[in-house]
């Protein structure tokens, strides 16, 4: 299948934008060519976005459907959509509208001139101000523990070649953030500027202890940084608890200064703590490992409509 451009968009709760998202997609992609997709990938969505996609997978052959058999999270849906597209440009963007259909011409065009990758990036994002400031605190955070270069502007929202894809769709790893990892892989990556639109309907899918797990599992995935802070961490405390033992003992024996069992059981409790959190750490890494032996699938399709499975360069 010949194919200029596919576009991703993983749907969660999208029910009220999909049909509007669908039409401006087609007006803006049929302006660029006529050999374009859009694969709407459904992740189990409580609200009727399922329903909707097939009659418009149904009423179009430029529109895929693809159902996923429970909901596998935004990450695992792109990684669905991505293996049901043909083009030799992909677009990936959420389905609530705030990423906007009409700025993918200027990302093709910005691809053309010979980058690998352009994400859009949202100068002025049309989020909350609670959002704006936790997202803004866990990029710091995040590119202190993982030594990288991440910015708050930037989302799924971008368009791919067809090569990065193909290296993206061989990663196993359950625990996947998609622009990170194709970042990861180097290539001639640029950034634009697009508008960034306000969410018309519903509200997100992620609450702040959804998004907090998220921040968790992202950080333990990609960076070993918090064992090695908990190693050090543990010296110095080590180092701490030896200097203040000693002068204990110079205050008893020299100064005849009762030690006193305040001093000893908060520093039982001190360390006890300090004991607990690190192991809960470890706990979290082994977990992870635990998860990645299972070995079992990324997700699971339980429909498809209008598409095929996609042949990668290394078929």
């Amino acid at each position: 299948m010949t194919c200029d451009i596919s576009v991703v968009v993983p749907l969660y709760m999208c029910s009220e934008s999909v049909e509007e998202l669908s039409f401006r997609l087609k007006s803006v992609l049929s302006n660029i060519t006529e050999a374009y997709e859009i694969i709407l990938v459904n992740d189990a969505s409580p609200q009727d976005d399922w329903e909707i996609v097939r009659r418009l997978a149904n009423e179009d052959t430029n529109i895929v459907g693809v159902n996923l058999s429970r909901r596998f999270g935004q990450h695992m849906a792109i990684t669905a959509g991505l293996h049901y597209c043909h083009g030799a440009w992909i677009v990936v963007m959420d389905g609530d509208l705030q990423d906007k259909p009409e700025c993918i011409s200027n990302l093709y065009a910005k691809a053309l001139e010979g980058y690998d990758v352009v994400f859009g990036r949202r100068v002025e994002r049309k989020d909350t101000f609670l959002k704006k400031l936790t997202s803004k605190w866990f990029v710091k955070l995040f590119n202190y523990l993982t030594e990288s270069e991440s910015s708050d502007t930037l989302s799924n929202f971008g368009i791919y070649r067809k090569q990065l894809i193909d290296n993206y769709l061989q990663f196993a790893e359950h625990y996947r953030v998609f622009p990170l990892l194709i970042k990861w892989q180097g290539f001639n990556v640029t950034y634009i500027n697009v508008d960034h639109g306000k969410r018309p309907h519903g509200k997100s899918a992620y609450n702040y202890l959804m998004l907090f797990n998220l921040a968790l599992d992202v950080i333990v995935s990609h960076s070993n940084k918090p064992l090695k802070m908990s190693i050090q961490f543990g010296f110095l405390l080590s180092l701490f608890s030896l200097t203040y033992l000693c002068w204990l003992v110079i205050r008893t024996f020299i100064f005849d200064v009762p030690l006193g069992w305040t001093s000893i059981m908060t520093s039982i409790f001190f360390v006890g703590g300090l004991l607990f959190a690190n192991i809960g750490l470890l706990g979290l890494y082994i977990g992870k490992i635990y998860d990645e032996a299972k070995g079992r699938p990324l997700f699971l399709v339980r429909e498809v409509i209008g598409g095929q499975p996609r042949a990668t360069s290394n078929d």
